[in-house]
């Protein structure tokens, strides 16, 4: 628990701005205010009190353009942009690269190969990028030389360009009527990237306030400080700028603040104090997954999209709002390779294998050797999993329902199958009644069956219980209440967002009870492959 104070401030005749406590008695360490008593007695002191400016500084900031495209940065903002998972992005990717058919010409390829750690591009494409940005911006946004950007990841193999259009004059419209509709926008993702990374930086005002105030009975001088950033030439970000994963909201805000004095007055509309909780770390998205395999030195850029596959074909983790959640059988997995396993559980056990891997195929070590090294302690903890571990309960795989079987009265539970979850009786093998995991969302088409949570090949949807008489079904997971605009089936967007399922209608925005699964696919309707 922690509490942060905050001012409302303006000047005489001026629109006001927010001000956070920074700073008590002359400490330069932020204020740690750890309950509700120190915070009211701060208010308290402050009421009655006059702010005046003690600080005032404006400076001008540079943004840099982020790099061209490597597999992995790739993929996290096709996440971050598109909604696309690692491997949709990968197909989509390899299909550009292989050539499209252009109208009036032979098949192209599009990008250079996409499979790559290298953020290297050569002089003939920056030549023409440069010639681009001059000809489509003018000479202010094209910098005196080529940018040239440095990547450091752990065992990178820097054998290929970063990904980039094949030619930047191919530009995302003119090749709209021969791209689908998920390559254009890959292409323009990459097209965009590359096109900004050889653009000049982005110039901002930074300005920072800081207000003093004394308090009223200990006479201690208090700092509240504002900052804020204007945009003063917008450089490579009239083209693009980079996603963002979890925003801190310790960073500056793009606001306009007062011109103001040091020594001037300040006018207070209020003082007030919240009460915040220390946050764990997020759980991963698709794209911080990603970029932490990367920082870790874990796989491979071919491998991210197969790892990611993996984890969530076994249902070792479900998506929920975009964000990774661990099932029961997740957790009990890793809670017995770890005991049994230790060494292979650890990170840095997979990055030192890739290390020795790459030493094996640049010939500075033997391969007999190190797989030697490697199998004798394995084999021993194979054998003494088998003689000391015991079977695991089902009941630690079984998640808990509300329902009660009609054929033993016995509690059903949500258990994993081959086709996605179902509902079971407890009393297996003895009683046998299984259910579908209904959502408690009628079917729109037929109205006669529910919507059930299914597995295929492709990954979970939810299909009407009444099939095959009915096929309906959707990527996303639908939400209980109806569209606002036609009543009909609304399917969950990421955080509050929400869509309405029909094409006709189009309703996009968000709701109080919005959730998402995330991941979903572009096409929200298609049939159940029968």
């Amino acid at each position: 628990e922690f509490w942060t104070i905050d001012a409302r401030l303006l000047k005489r005749g001026g629109t006001s701005f927010e001000a956070s406590l920074v700073s008590i008695n002359g400490d330069r360490k932020k204020p740690e205010i750890t309950d509700e008593k120190s915070a009211t007695d701060i208010v308290s002191d402050l009421e009655g009190g006059s702010f005046r400016v003690s600080g005032f500084e404006t400076k001008e900031t540079r943004r840099r353009p982020a790099a061209p495209f490597i597999t992995s940065s790739l993929q996290q903002e096709a996440s971050r942009r598109l909604r696309f998972s690692a491997s949709r992005t990968m197909t989509l990717a390899q299909q550009l690269y292989e050539g499209i058919e252009i109208v009036g010409s032979e098949q192209v390829g599009l990008i250079t190969y996409m499979r790559t750690d290298s953020t290297s591009v050569s002089a003939s494409a920056l030549s023409e990028t440069a010639d681009y940005v001059k000809q489509k911006f003018g000479s202010t946004y094209c910098p005196e030389k080529p940018r040239q950007y440095s990547r450091k990841v752990q065992g990178a193999q820097e054998a290929h360009e970063a990904v980039r259009p094949t030619s930047v004059f191919r530009t995302p419209e003119s090749l709209r009527a021969n791209l689908e509709r998920d390559q254009y926008r890959l292409y323009d993702l990459i097209w965009k990237r590359m096109v900004a990374s050889q653009m000049v930086d982005a110039l901002y005002d930074r300005t920072v306030i800081d207000s003093e105030i004394k308090g009223v009975s200990s006479d201690i001088p208090y700092i509240f400080r504002a900052t804020g950033s204007v945009p003063k030439f917008d450089g490579f970000r009239i083209l693009y700028t980079e996603g963002r994963d979890d925003v801190s909201g310790e960073e500056d805000e793009e606001r306009g603040l007062p011109q103001l004095k040091v020594g001037e007055p300040l006018l207070c509309n209020g003082i007030e104090s919240e009460q915040n909780f220390s946050q764990p770390p997020p759980r991963f998205t698709e794209a911080t997954l990603i970029k932490n395999l990367e920082n870790e030195g874990i796989g491979r850029p071919s491998t991210y999209a197969s790892i990611i596959g993996t984890i969530q074909d076994r249902d070792y983790v479900r998506r929920d709002r975009g964000r990774f959640i661990p099932t029961k059988l997740g957790l009990v997995v890793t809670e017995f390779l770890t005991e049994y396993f230790r060494d292979i559980m650890d990170i840095g056990f997979t990055a030192d294998m890739e290390k020795r891997l790459d030493e094996i195929a640049e010939g500075l070590i033997k391969w007999n050797p190190m797989l030697l090294e490697f199998f004798e302690p394995f084999d021993t903890s194979i054998g003494a999993a088998k003689e000391k571990a015991k079977r695991v309960e089902r009941s630690r795989l079984d998640e808990e329902s509300d329902q009660v079987c009609e054929q033993c009265e016995r509690p059903m539970v949500i258990r994993g199958g081959r086709n996605g979850r179902f509902i079971a009786c407890t009393g297996f093998p003895d009683c046998k009644n299984t259910k579908p995991l209904t959502i408690g969302v009628g079917c729109p088409e037929c109205k006669i069956g529910e919507l059930a949570e299914r597995k295929s090949k492709r990954g979970i949807f939810f299909g009407c219980t009444n099939y095959p008489n009915c096929k309906f079904a959707v990527n996303s997971k639908p939400m209980t209440q109806p569209c606002p605009d036609c009543s009909g089936l609304l399917i969950q967007g990421r955080g509050s967002n929400a869509r309405c399922a029909s094409k006709e209608c189009g309703f996009r925005g968000q709701v109080e009870d919005g959730d998402s699964s995330g991941g979903a696919r572009s096409d929200e309707y298609r049939e159940v492959a029968s």
